[in-house]
């Protein structure tokens, strides 16, 4: 029979000091797990942010107790690390365009180029904000479409956000005939703003001036500024209303012609 000696001796020795270190690291791991989301709840972060956050945390502290409970009982802890080290080289070799678009999104989440909601333009891409993911961005288009963007083309390029200043201006380019006065094509021009709903003085005054000769046209630019929920309202009824009023001024738009000559 095994004396009682001998058992105390093994539980003493090996068994209780490996238990007491693995309470105290799960004790520890709970500790830190709490503290770190009540950190990040207090936190500004986006919550998709937060919700990456919290696994990644997890799975370190939680490998880190591992790492200190099996060098209590005696393993080799360098190997368990060179597998792991291994393992994610590994993974990360295979992940490349993923994890690309994962930091692309982390980047993102953190500096806040945008918000959900807010209109940007990102390259040759356009629209409302839907959803800012860990791998994609969804905008959607004027005309109603879905676009998925991943984040790493998303990052990677100039992104405009025509939303964060509350205002956005209306720039046109219109041309008018030679045959016509320039005070009178500008008058129809202001004219036309007028008639626009939804333009504002604020922050500038509308703006209309010659902005070059052309070979057969002048090129009249207009800046007017509207809130950016109306920047499509404005847009399109300026576009209308120019019209109406160059006709009404007896201002020429020009057009290309074809001239035929005939032969006697």
């Amino acid at each position: 029979m095994i004396e009682l000696e001998t058992v105390l001796t093994v539980l003493t020795g090996s068994i209780l000091p490996v238990l007491f270190t693995a309470l105290i690291c799960l004790l520890a791991a709970r500790f830190l797990l709490n503290a770190t989301t009540k950190l990040l709840g207090k936190s500004h972060l986006e919550s998709t942010l937060v919700k990456f956050i919290k696994p990644v945390l997890k799975v370190l502290i939680y490998f880190c107790a591992i790492l200190i409970i099996a060098n209590s009982m005696g393993f080799n802890t360098s190997s368990i690390v060179a597998f792991a080290s291994v393992l994610s080289a590994a993974f990360a070799l295979a992940a490349q365009n993923a994890l690309s678009n994962l930091f692309g999104g982390i980047l993102m989440l953190w500096t806040k180029p945008f918000l959900v909601g807010d209109y940007i333009i990102a390259g040759d891409k356009e629209g409302a904000v839907l959803e800012i993911g860990l791998f994609n961005t969804v905008l959607n288009t004027i005309d109603n479409k879905r676009v998925t963007i991943p984040n790493d083309t998303i990052s990677s390029t100039s992104i405009t956000n025509c939303s964060v200043e509350g205002k956005r201006r209306v720039d046109l380019e219109i041309t008018a005939s030679y045959d016509s006065p320039v005070e009178s094509v500008k008058t129809a021009l202001l004219e036309a703003i007028a008639a626009t709903e939804y333009t504002q003085d604020d922050p500038l005054p509308p703006f209309v001036r010659v902005k070059s000769y052309g070979e057969s046209s002048i090129t009249y630019l207009v800046r007017v500024w509207t809130e950016n929920a109306h920047y499509w309202d404005v847009y399109f009824d300026l576009m209308e209303n120019i019209k109406v009023y160059f006709d009404r001024n007896g201002v020429i738009m020009t057009y290309n012609h074809i001239i035929v000559h005939q032969g006697k």
